[in-house]
């Protein structure tokens, strides 16, 4: 008699842009403990000086460290943005970069629509999130939340 034959078990391989696609699922979450374990404990997330958001919220436009990164996802972003809607444009990866264009539609703390769209360079590392550069039109996102005079 032969003994049962046992499934082979294989590791997982996660690819980077399933990394960052896992990534933008546990951002809306808002669980700061799962946002940190995504990124480096060095990780860093750049985006350009200035930028309306970091300015309104008189917050960095470069976090550095997982903690940081995951508290602004988690929490200080939420002082500004309500009713999150991303809305991706495409996805493309090449080796450990992964570019994500996307929408972002958000009710603002005055209760003012915002709307403006985003392109995320991110740099992954093992399985984990290293850097991430942002780009935006900070001229529209300026105008949405400081109005057209600013």
């Amino acid at each position: 008699m032969q003994a049962p034959s046992m499934p082979v078990l294989e590791r997982a391989v996660t690819s980077p842009k399933d990394i960052v696609l896992n990534a933008w699922k546990t951002f809306s979450s808002r669980d700061a403990g799962r946002i940190a374990a995504l990124f480096t404990d060095d990780a860093e997330w750049i985006a350009p000086k200035g930028n309306a958001t970091a300015v309104a919220l008189d917050h960095t436009d470069h976090m550095v460290g997982a903690q940081a990164i995951a508290r602004f996802i988690a929490q200080e972003m939420h002082r500004m943005f309500s009713e999150v809607d991303i809305a991706f444009r495409g996805v493309y990866a090449d080796g450990g970069v992964v570019i994500v264009e996307e929408r972002m539609r958000a009710t603002l703390a005055g209760g003012k629509p915002y709307e403006n769209d985003y392109c995320f360079v991110f740099t992954v590392a093992g399985d984990r999130i290293r850097e991430v550069r942002e780009y935006m039109d900070t001229r529209k996102g300026w105008r949405m939340v400081f109005g057209e005079e600013a």
